[in-house]
């Protein structure tokens, strides 16, 4: 059995088994020791919850969102046809069309299905509206 290498600290998979078993909430957690080194902003007002992703310089036929499962994958993939014209001297580059890759398992009590995305001013909004609260349902015991 082989381990798997996660922020430079080998886990077996049984590790990761009894790691997730005991982890009861189900809710969307902030990462407490990643980096995320791409400028995100992630909240939740009762509704739902919302992704605000910065694509500066990018347009939105040019960015990916995928849903798998449970997870939200967002990414651009800077490709080697984007070349800058060679004959131009910059003073100060400081707006970086650099690739990403963002990922986050989001929790059953939001609605996957029904994810809304726009994108303006080059801001990539994402909003997932909570689930519907289900009825309790009264069953007679025979």
């Amino acid at each position: 059995m082989g381990t798997i290498l996660l922020n430079n600290r080998h886990f077996s998979p049984f590790d990761i088994l009894v790691k997730n078993f005991f982890q009861s909430e189900e809710q969307f957690q902030t990462p407490n020791n990643k980096i995320i080194n791409h400028p995100v902003d992630i909240y939740d007002d009762g509704d739902g919850i919302y992704f605000d992703i910065a694509c500066t310089g990018l347009n939105k036929s040019q960015i990916d969102v995928n849903v798998e499962n449970d997870i939200l994958k967002v990414s651009y993939s800077k490709s080697s046809l984007e070349k800058v014209e060679d004959n131009r001297h910059f003073y100060h580059s400081g707006i970086a069309k650099r690739s990403f890759d963002l990922g986050w398992k989001i929790a059953r009590r939001y609605d996957l299905s029904k994810i809304e995305a726009s994108m303006k001013d080059g801001l990539l909004k994402l909003f997932i509206p909570l689930h519907p609260e289900e009825k309790s349902k009264s069953v007679s015991i025979k």
